[in-house]
């Protein structure tokens, strides 16, 4: 089967690539967890806007990522959130709420799945996350996550 991959598969290909898979892969694997499209001649003008999504999160060589590293590691990453009335959270912080508010801070688009945390974030206050930029090279941060009033 024929696809177009939105994410990156390990051992088969970037964002973007078109790829030949056997039909259970694609069917069980990759279409079902969002890691590809089907391919089609519509799908086919898409790639260039995934190519440039890629580009626009892709740490380009050593040097690059440890200017990006010095940038994160300064800055004071706030997560605001709701709570409840006894100060508990609703849900948990996730990934994808760590990247929104790394990029309002920075400006930087960090890749939600390079992000990863001890355990889930469901409590108030200062938490470490690290950041995989590529290049054998992670980012530390503090985050501190705060009641949204």
């Amino acid at each position: 089967m024929k696809l177009i991959l939105t994410r990156e598969v390990a051992g088969l290909g970037t964002a973007g690539d078109v790829v030949n898979v056997k039909d259970g892969f694609a069917r069980n694997f990759l279409l079902p967890r969002g890691n590809a499209i089907a391919w089609t001649q519509g799908g086919e003008k898409q790639i260039e806007g995934i190519r440039r999504a890629r580009s626009a999160r892709e740490v380009r060589d050593i040097d690059h990522a440890k200017e990006i590293k010095a940038k994160l590691e300064s800055a004071s990453v706030v997560s605001k959130v709701k709570v409840g009335a006894k100060g508990a959270l609703f849900g948990s912080v996730t990934d994808k709420d760590l990247a929104q508010a790394i990029k309002s801070v920075t400006g930087l688009d960090i890749d939600r799945h390079a992000i990863s945390t001890k355990g889930h974030i469901k409590k108030l206050g200062d938490h470490d996350v690290k950041i995989s930029l590529g290049h054998n090279i992670v980012a530390k941060l503090s985050v501190k996550v705060v009641a949204d009033k």
